[in-house]
């Protein structure tokens, strides 16, 4: 008795120790920072002394002679419980922090990142967690805090690798961390701003021109504001203008270049940039005309970027690093006073804004060398129009990599922390603004509406600013509900019905009427490639663009984009006759795409070796993964791995089986849906009532197959074909296995994934029950309805399984054999990104127009993270960094070979008279090429020859020149 009662105890404590070591829930932790703001002490408990011994002392017993110390608070249970269970640290003290689990690379520096978070927070929200205990006295020392980062930084700044692979991230850091006695004035200016707008709402258009154009004027501005509306200001908003007033004399006094002479003086290190710094400290003056000091500052910028890890002292890397923040202060507030006059003046300013970007982190050396020849300045008297749209893209695409680059780098930690405190969604933006993005961003928007102008390329986007910014992806029209999600996507239910405008899109989409993104993903991805494929229009636009249509959130809008990227986007009301008449019965009436059923042979009851099958099996024995991949095994044997093939015939014979619960077989009970959805149809019940009751069905019907019992003669054949075909038994050999149905790659539906791949299956009983899902997969929400939109015969949809041994690729991605928006049918347009499943399902991926003889990079990555695929099955995820590109020129050149190899072998090969472009998965381990997929490139006819679409397309003359002393 006494054995089960300790038994019993223990299980209690182990219980109650499980229970206690949970997260802590968003309701809980939003109400823990409540109870925080309210606390006189916030989240710090008691003013201790901390001891180099070990020990802690009362605050009136410091540290025994010879051992030293430092004074700060100590935390409450409540917070070191949040750093435990959470990964969550608020208001750190860094003299409390161990640096190197602070700079915490295994978890991609997340504590430093929350740590500028909780900055800015407290910036924006009157001290946020700290609102009552930021006047805790002695809870923080300010030396000691310093002290803390120049050792910090000492230790970090040693690091080559840490330094080239993070200069933004560091680089950044050192506005926030404490080791100088800096300050981030700018993100200062723009919280009190923020302040007084919630306070005062007249304020809200002052705040806005601070906030997105922001000069010396605003002091004026401020001043004026304040004395007309005197007598409506209560003392506290009065306060806060003076407190603003005093921020922005601050932040738009004129730098002091005696100090920073001084400081680049101060460096016991000589490399070349420092004589370069104490030229331009002697020849530059601030009154120096912005048109030239920021050439100067940017080249200053790029060449302490290059030349920091030539110093060896991490001191001088600390100090240069703190000169280029400085010489950045200077750039952004110079660069409202560059107003150029004419083009040549205007490309000057976007060519060295774009330049700074590469010298402040924001894009990478190497993606700047790419690109600097397309922005350099001309010599010459006039330009292309042509040339001109390629400068206009080029720099357009710098604004977004920099933005990119600072989503890339805190997304993850923004979003954690929008959870439970929403302000912190402000924070990406607030870097962006305090960068040199901002007055790029401006210069680019003044030379896209001179490229407009010219080309005839008019976007008309409800009377928004900055609609130069916009630009068509896929040509397009729809009407609908405007539907605008500034957050996160993936928990929104979209309909067929609207058109979304998200922040980013979401990777498994179901049907919409059109969609807009600020970040596009890449051109290649699932949902790109179905938008392209059904003629949805799809564009993309800025983050102010967002801001400014969520005006017309629920309102009936049109949307159209042209074969040539103009955008429309109206009210419905302020529709023209043409317009509407697009949407007349007769116009609208779709066409819908019948799956082939007439050949599909059901009675091939075993599993195929994928050497025995070729593009003819396709829709007959398996889906096109399969019987394409087969077709490339025999055309390419050294880079394509070995395959099983579940052929359509066992799926169909699995599905005659008794269904459990039902008086029916599985088949029986999936036709039976369908035939009462008609009859329902037929007597008058609304269509969302039909779905609903499908989907219903469906779900039910997952359940099952999911439970489904396989036939002991078909796992004893898999086990066989295991061996013959992969050397290896069954729970060995880590495989994918991906859904191959015959509704797949026809001629006007690619049906790009919406059904299930499975990663890197090892154990044979997840390889069993994988299989099961794959078969499942079909009859998601997601894969029906899209079905439901384009098929004529949704119904008849059967999967095959293609069973393929894992390759743990260095890098993936997807190669269309033809220019996509840019280049030429013969180009080839490819996106790849950082281990397996690249580019497919919308990372932000290297993508290039690779042409005979040169490649042009169009994006490079920012997707943070990656899967690699271990031997013991599953997916392992990895962080990267972006300081080197994703392919090389060994790579180019395969891609070349292989596309030219497809373009000529797979007509010849397969007799067909398919003449279009290819889309290929494919993937490089050690640089050697492997294909997985290939498929038509399948895009929407009807939209590319659509009349309406044709007649908003400009019609310009690409050859005509434009003089470059053109005035603005």
């Amino acid at each position: 008795m006494q054995k089960i009662l300790r038994f019993a105890l223990v299980l209690s404590l182990l219980t109650a120790i499980t229970t206690s070591a949970q997260e802590y829930s968003t309701a809980s932790i939003e109400k823990t920072i409540n109870e925080f703001k309210n606390d006189a002490r916030g989240p710090y408990l008691r003013i201790r002394w901390f001891c180099e011994d070990g020990t802690m002392r009362e605050p009136k017993d410091p540290c025994p002679d010879g051992v030293d110390g430092v004074q700060h608070a100590s935390y409450k249970e409540i917070t070191k419980n949040l750093a435990e269970r959470n990964q969550l640290y608020f208001a750190e003290i860094l003299a409390a922090a161990d640096p190197k689990k602070f700079w915490d690379a295994s978890n991609n520096h997340s504590r430093l990142k929350q740590y500028q978070l909780g900055k800015y927070l407290q910036s924006v929200d009157d001290g946020w967690i700290l609102q009552r205990a930021q006047y805790y006295r002695g809870a923080i020392q300010s030396e000691d805090e310093e002290a803390w980062g120049i050792d910090f930084y000492k230790n970090l700044l040693k690091q080559d690798d840490a330094v080239e692979a993070n200069y933004y991230l560091i680089r950044q850091s050192l506005k926030d961390i404490p080791h100088s006695g800096d300050d981030n004035i700018a993100q200062r200016m723009r919280s009190e701003s923020k302040v007084i707008a919630e306070l005062f709402p007249k304020f809200m258009d002052a705040r806005v021109k601070i906030h997105g154009q922001p000069d010396v004027s605003d002091i004026a501005l401020v001043q004026q504001f304040q004395q007309k509306y005197q007598d409506q200001l209560t003392p506290k908003i009065n306060t806060e203008f003076d407190n603003l007033l005093v921020t922005l004399n601050e932040y738009y006094a004129p730098i002091n270049l005696q100090s920073l002479k001084n400081q680049i003086s101060s460096l016991k290190s000589e490399p070349e940039v420092k004589k370069q710094l104490l030229q331009f400290t002697t020849t530059i003056t601030n009154d120096t005309p912005a048109e030239k000091i920021i050439p100067e500052i940017s080249d200053l910028l790029c060449n302490i970027r290059t030349q920091i890890t030539q110093i060896k002292r991490p001191e001088d890397r600390l100090t240069i690093l703190d000169i280029s923040l400085k010489l950045e202060e200077m750039l952004l507030k110079k660069a409202p006073s560059w107003e150029p006059k004419d083009l040549r003046g205007l490309l000057d300013k976007v060519y060295h804004l774009s330049y700074a970007t590469a010298g402040t982190g924001l894009t990478e050396v190497w993606e700047w060398e790419e690109i600097a020849a397309t922005l350099a300045p001309i010599k010459y008297t006039n330009v292309s129009l042509a040339e001109l749209n390629t400068m206009l893209n080029t720099s357009r695409n710098v604004v977004q990599w920099s933005a990119a680059m600072v989503k890339a780098t805190y997304d993850s930690d923004v979003e954690k922390y929008t959870a439970f405190e929403p302000l912190a969604a402000g924070f990406i933006d607030d870097r962006v603004r305090s960068s040199v993005a901002l007055p790029l961003g401006k210069a680019v928007s003044e030379l896209g509406d001179l490229v407009s102008q010219k080309y005839n390329l008019e976007n008309k986007v409800m009377r928004i600013e900055n609609q130069s910014a916009i630009h068509g992806l896929n040509p397009g029209y729809a009407m609908g509900e405007l539907v605008v999600v500034p957050g996160n996507p993936d928990a929104v239910e979209v309909s067929s019905k609207k058109i979304y405008i998200f922040k980013r899109p979401p990777s498994d989409l179901k049907p919409v009427a059109g969609i807009a993104t600020v970040d596009e993903g890449n051109l290649v991805s699932h949902v790109q490639l179905l938008a392209r494929n059904l003629g949805i229009p799809n564009a993309a636009l800025i983050d102010s663009n967002l801001e400014a249509l969520q005006e017309f959130n629920g309102k009936e809008v049109f949307y159209a984009v042209s074969n040539k990227g103009t955008v429309i986007l109206k009210l419905a009301e302020d529709m023209s006759k043409e317009e509407k008449q697009l949407f007349s019965q007769e116009e609208r009436k779709q066409t819908k795409i019948a799956v082939p059923v007439e050949k599909i042979r059901l009675d091939l009851k075993n599993i195929l070796n994928m050497r025995d099958i070729d593009a003819s099996a396709s829709g007959k024995l398996a889906g096109p993964k399969a019987a394409n991949l087969g077709e490339l095994k025999k055309m390419f044997p050294e880079h394509v791995v070995e395959g099983l093939v579940i052929p359509f015939g066992i799926f169909r014979d699995h599905m005659n089986l008794p269904m459990p619960g039902q008086s029916v077989s599985y088949w029986e009970f999936l036709t039976d849906m369908f035939a009462s959805a008609e009859k329902q149809r037929a007597s008058g019940t609304s269509e969302s009532q039909v779905e609903a009751f499908q989907l219903k069905q469906l779900a039910t019907l997952r359940t099952a197959i999911a439970e489904m019992k396989l036939k002991p003669s078909f796992i004893t054949e898999l086990r066989n074909s295991f061996v013959t075909n992969f050397g290896k038994p069954i729970g060995q050999t880590p495989v994918f296995l991906r859904s191959d149905t015959n509704m797949e790659d026809l001629k006007e539906f690619t049906g790009a994934g919406l059904n299930l791949t499975l990663f890197n299956v090892v154990e044979e009983q997840k390889i069993l029950d994988g299989i099961k899902s794959v078969w499942a997969s079909p009859y998601t929400e997601r894969s029906f309805k899209w079905r439901q939109v384009y098929l004529s015969n949704p119904e008849n949809v059967f999967p095959s399984i293609l069973v393929i041994p894992s390759v743990d690729v260095d890098y993936s991605g997807v190669m269309i054999t033809k220019g996509i928006n840019e280049g030429v049918d013969k180009d080839l347009t490819v996106a790849f990104s950082r281990g397996a499943g690249g580019a497919v399902d919308g990372q932000a991926a290297e993508t290039r127009l690779v042409t005979d003889k040169d490649n042009r990079l169009l994006a490079p990555a920012r997707q943070p993270d990656y899967i690699r695929l271990p031997s013991s099955g599953a997916t392992k995820k990895y962080m990267t960094t972006f300081e080197n590109p994703i392919l090389n020129s060994q790579n180019i050149e395969s891609l070349r070979e292989v596309a030219n190899e497809i373009r000529s072998k797979i007509p010849q090969e397969t007799g067909s008279d398919y003449v279009g472009a290819y889309d290929v998965e494919l993937g490089f381990q050690d640089n050697k090429l492997w294909l997985f997929q290939i498929r038509p490139f399948v895009e929407n006819k009807n939209a590319l020859s659509n009349g309406y679409l044709d007649s908003i397309s400009p019609k310009t003359n690409e050859e005509a020149f434009i003089d470059l002393d053109t005035q603005l």
